[in-house]
């Protein structure tokens, strides 16, 4: 199956556009440009009016102004290099042109003398006078046609120019070519759409900067295409995931009820919801790829563990994976305690592993006897076999590549796989980033999580804090410490953590402070959280390395050193480290004044909610999907037009839109699954092609 006949044109060499020769053809990848099609999606995101106006006193200055003026005196420069300026006369006042660095005669031969031009430039106002500073063009009265009326703002690379990127854009946009239609007629005359060729035509010739924002009709239906594209792609694979040979794991439930009469509460609502779904799809003869989403000590591991539960009960094995060492063994921990109480056998293998300590491991797991590992990547090594793997469980899904997860996958015959996230992620981002899998939220908290009292505080009052803290050291509680986040340095991060360990341990007492952070050797890293868990210390001073999962019940205090350095939902993960135990918790946001007006914000919104959700929702507001997530390492698809901080609404649109075509055309044969297709191969989605040729 070939890319149609119809787009070849704009998938040929670029240089075939008119204006781009092997120079820019070289310079143009930075911008994301390759092949003509890019130009179509490359929109500008300004307009300048160059209408032609009478004078410059119609218009409030400074403005980009364009009029008819008639060309007056020549003042030549003061000293070398100096402004050369001439006085002009527009049909209601004079003004002066400004020239810097001039060779020759240029300024005789542009602007004789009493004679009379039309200029376009920015206008303002120095010195109390008009000036248009290197006019951005000058044409004689006849030429007046050749000006645009509205130029298009492109974005631009060094060595390419606006003139370049417009004459090449219309050179992309001639050869567009008419398509048949892909969006359901229904939903385009809701929204009042244009068809693809007028939207890309308005989207590239803006009347005014109305037309270039994201809620302009002809940019909302380029961003539908490119979202409406990519959510096909990921139902497609969707489908071909579950169509892959799936195995049927349906528990009988012996396990698990052992677990329940163990627990000292009763799982949530939402956790008996998640519980079900999750059976429900191991139950069934299609792979499940299903997403568990919930906010910070919502109760996950407990729906993980019953859906391990579930594969052992069905005579199978199952196996968790965490990004971390710290997180890993974590897991173990909190599990280890359930395990037994199922007489189920559980264990943990990580980089650390060695010898015959490592082999004898190896071997329970490729016999069966080992039912439940924990581990890091390191479950992906190629010596690692597993006897029936039935599930995967892979946490904090954002921090591995969509690669690991097909690894993982792979290890099983047609393993189920279970993603989960204690990240509250935007709904839009969640569909845009999973949108391949079914989704189960636990949006309630287990009975005993206490609220956090959440605190400003300013770093003046640093004394008061460590008094406070003395006190609740005294009383035999425990406390982290979180040091300030320094962008882009971990050497910074590690100065600044080690500094304000040596000065609490100073007032605090040996022996009673820790120190955590990423540059310390995993052993010594671990020793330092289990002397934390174990009481041993009782303040543990940290960079983010503990951000996500560690669990300290008996920790019931969290100060956060220059809050205003960290983002929302990392400052979120953080609160929920503390909460855990019976003890009232407190969080102390301490931030250094004067706060900007965003920082107090996001302060703010932290501390009238705990719901991680809203939270989200409010970073996403404030911050954008990239900073968000990270998206460079978060599988977060890179769109040219659409704008998820925007036009988050059209992704759920797409979303739906995709499942029902393809609900109703698997195969994509019928006239809108043709057209579909088209766009398909248009937006580059050639895995998607494949993945309905196999179908």
């Amino acid at each position: 199956m070939s890319r149609p006949s119809v787009l070849f044109p704009l998938f040929a060499d670029i240089e075939t556009l008119e204006g781009i020769g092997p120079k820019a053809a070289k310079l143009l990848p930075a911008l994301g440009i390759e092949r003509p099609r890019d130009f179509l999606f490359t929109l500008p995101y300004a307009v300048i009016d160059r209408r032609l106006r009478a004078s410059i006193r119609d218009v409030a200055l400074p403005a980009t102004v364009t009029v008819e003026v008639e060309v007056g005196a020549h003042v030549p420069a003061r000293r070398k290099g100096g402004p050369v300026r001439v006085f002009v006369r527009d049909a209601g006042t004079e003004f002066q042109l400004v020239f810097f660095h001039l060779k020759g005669d240029y300024l005789a031969k542009q602007l004789p003398t009493g004679q009379r031009r039309i200029v376009s430039g920015k206008v303002e106002i120095f010195d109390g006078l008009a000036q248009m500073v290197h006019p951005d063009h000058i044409l004689r009265p006849e030429e007046a046609r050749d000006l645009a009326e509205f130029e298009p703002v492109y974005p631009l690379t060094a060595g390419v120019t606006q003139k370049q990127m417009a004459r090449a854009a219309a050179g992309a946009l001639a050869r567009a070519p008419a398509l048949a239609e892909w969006i359901d007629p229904a939903l385009l005359a809701r929204e009042g759409w244009p068809g693809w060729q007028a939207a890309l035509e308005a989207a590239h010739q803006p009347k005014a900067a109305a037309d270039c924002a994201p809620e302009a009709p002809a940019r909302q239906r380029l961003a539908y295409d490119e979202m409406f594209a990519h959510q096909l792609t990921l139902s497609l694979a969707r489908t071909a995931f579950r169509r892959g040979k799936g195995r049927a794991s349906a528990g009988d439930g012996r396990l698990q009820k052992r677990v329940r009469e163990a627990l000292p509460y009763k799982p949530t609502a939402a956790q008996e919801r998640a519980i079900a779904e999750i059976a429900a799809d191991m139950g069934a003869d299609k792979r499940m790829s299903r997403l568990l989403q919930g906010d910070v000590g919502s109760g996950k591991t407990l729906v993980a563990f019953m859906a391990l539960l579930n594969a052992v009960e069905a005579g199978g094995q199952g196996v968790m994976m965490a990004p971390t060492e710290i997180l890993a063994r974590q897991h173990f921990d909190g599990l280890k305690p359930l395990a037994d109480s199922a007489g189920v056998a559980l264990d943990i293998l990580s980089g650390r592993d060695r010898g015959t300590e490592r082999a004898a491991k190896l071997k329970a797991l490729a016999s069966g006897d080992l039912q439940v590992l924990v581990g890091t990547h390191a479950v992906f090594q190629k010596d690692v076999d597993f006897h029936d793997l039935r599930l995967a469980i892979i946490d904090e899904q954002h921090r591995f590549g969509v690669e690991q997860r097909k690894e993982l996958g792979a290890k099983g015959i047609a393993a189920d796989v279970l993603v989960m996230t204690a990240t509250p992620i935007p709904r839009s981002l969640a569909l845009a980033q999973y949108g391949d899998m079914d989704v189960s939220i636990l949006d309630e908290k287990p009975p005993g999580r206490t609220p956090v009292k959440t605190a400003l505080i300013s770093s003046g009052r640093y004394e008061e804090v460590v008094a406070h803290l003395r006190q609740a050291v005294a009383e035999g509680r425990q406390a982290y410490w979180v040091c300030p986040l320094v962008e882009e340095s971990e050497l910074v991060d590690l100065i600044a953590a080690e500094d304000r360990f040596k000065t609490l341990r100073a007032t605090l007492g040996e022996g009673l402070v820790g120190l955590v952070h990423g540059q310390m050797a995993p052993a010594d890293k671990d020793a330092a959280m289990a002397d934390f868990v174990a009481g041993r210390t009782k303040v543990l001073v940290a960079t983010t390395v503990i951000e996500v999962g560690v669990n300290v019940p008996n920790a019931s205090i969290m100060v956060i050193e220059r809050a205003e350095t960290f983002g929302l939902a990392q400052l979120h993960q953080l609160r929920g480290r503390v909460g855990r135990g019976a003890a009232e918790s407190t969080c102390l946001m301490m931030y250094q004044p004067p706060l900007s007006e965003a920082a107090e914000r996001r302060l703010q919104i932290l501390r009238e909610s705990e719901d991680g959700f809203r939270i989200a929702e409010e970073d996403l507001a404030m911050r954008g999907a990239g900073d968000l997530v990270g998206t460079a390492q978060s599988g977060l698809p890179r769109f040219r037009i659409a704008d998820l901080d925007r036009q988050a609404w059209l992704m759920a649109v797409a979303q739906s839109d995709a499942r029902a075509l393809l609900a109703t055309d698997p195969g994509l044969t019928g006239p809108r699954g043709q057209a579909a297709r088209v766009l398909l191969w248009l937006m580059g989605k050639d895995e998607a092609i494949r993945l309905i040729a196999v179908g």
